[in-house]
């Protein structure tokens, strides 16, 4: 199968490494002199893999487009609705896309997919591939497991036989909003996990999981979805790879900021933290973590913001809960 990878960064040059790997033919998208494809492009590798002569690096993106069957999307999340007007100047209507980002548009609010819905793709041909797993296991051939999600259950049964090796384990997913909402939020907990690093906290980690999964799996309900999603792979499943892992952008960005350092690589969360807030004020959801992460990004202290979360009203754990 003919598949492009849109996006040659650190996971979007996995995924091409991935794809050729279970013997796709694949082309690497990324733009003319951008740091990330000029390395590809002079040496075949980065920091992560390194590319066979089989995988095609282009920065034509109509070409990337228009020979695909499937069109692997991971950027920068926030930058997708912009990139999907230039993919929809292309002939695309017939091409399935899988959004492999985490995060919510920050500007509307919106899931990934529905980004990609408002750009012009049809519902049958947008999918979500998300769950646990670094890179620099996979290509020491650490397998993992990862979910693929999508509107249509019949897409999501088709892209699995389609990735699908010895390499990863996917489930079927069918709660996209679900999905999607957990896999943007491990991120923002991924920065918690950091500080409590940064702090000599790390056993405060148990209490994090616990309690961040509560607060998301309420967010997931009121939005429509089903809150068990966040007990799955795209969010608990994730915590390891991200509230633990040394490889974590988003933890390691925690550890660094609570100690005056800056952390130069992209970390979702720190943009996902204020769309997750902003949704849940808008459906009445109440997650401390999350507005907790937004607190320590405009500057209030770590240990001051730990002491508001111990002072909270004491409540049941399960309170939702009703039998």
């Amino acid at each position: 199968m003919k598949i492009s990878v849109l996006g040659c960064g650190r996971w979007g040059s996995f995924l091409a490494w991935y794809n050729n790997y279970i013997g796709h033919d694949v082309v690497s998208f990324g733009r003319e002199g951008s740091p990330s494809y000029t390395v590809l492009k002079e040496t075949g590798r980065n920091e992560w893999v390194s590319f066979s002569k089989d995988i095609e690096l282009s920065c034509d993106l109509k070409y990337a487009v228009e020979r695909a069957d499937v069109i692997i999307i991971s950027i920068n999340s926030q930058g997708l609705r912009e990139f999907f007007k230039q993919i929809t100047a292309f002939d695309y209507k017939d091409k399935t896309f899988v959004l492999c980002m985490k995060g919510i548009e920050v500007a509307t609010g919106k899931r990934l997919s529905e980004v990609a819905l408002e750009a012009g793709v049809s519902k049958d041909k947008v999918a979500v591939w998300v769950g646990p797993g670094h890179i620099q296991e996979f290509t020491k051939n650490r397998p993992s497991c990862m979910v693929i999600d999508a509107y249509d259950p019949g897409l999501t049964d088709r892209l699995i036989d389609t990735f699908k090796s010895k390499l990863i384990r996917f489930y079927h997913g069918n709660d996209i909003i679900g999905t999607e909402i957990g896999a943007a939020a491990k991120n923002v907990l991924g920065i918690i996990a950091g500080a409590l690093d940064g702090l000599g906290l790390s056993t405060m980690k148990g209490p994090l999981m616990a309690r961040g999964s509560r607060e998301v799996s309420r967010l997931m309900t009121a939005l429509g979805g089903n809150g068990l999603s966040a007990y799955g792979l795209c969010h608990l499943g994730d915590y390891e790879a991200t509230l633990f892992s040394e490889h974590s952008h988003n933890r390691k960005w925690g550890e660094m900021f609570v100690r005056g350092e800056k952390f130069s690589k992209l970390a979702e969360g720190v943009m996902t933290a204020k769309a997750l807030a902003e949704l849940a004020q808008k459906v009445g959801v109440e997650m401390p973590l999350t507005e907790a992460v937004n607190k320590l990004i405009s500057g209030v202290p770590a240990e001051k913001l730990l002491t508001e979360l111990f002072e909270r009203q004491l409540t049941h754990e399960f309170y939702e809960v009703t039998v």
